[in-house]
């Protein structure tokens, strides 16, 4: 049997925050460009792969298309 059998739907958990977030991010944007504390939520995101980070130097961010 397969996990896929099993798991009909997968979603990862997001805050009301991180769903406002990813709303917002439809196009890049650079990182310094928010507020800290988006900053900070833009971080959780991309460690859940909801966000691309684009660059090293002054990076920008955009919502995954997942």
């Amino acid at each position: 049997m397969k996990v896929s059998d099993l798991v009909h739907s997968f979603e990862i958990f997001t805050t009301n925050e991180e769903r406002a977030l990813l709303g917002k991010l439809k196009r890049p944007t650079r990182l310094s460009t928010l507020p800290e504390r988006e900053q900070q939520v833009a971080e959780n995101l991309i460690r859940k792969s909801l966000l691309i980070k684009i660059g090293t130097i002054d990076p920008k961010v955009v919502a995954n298309e997942h």
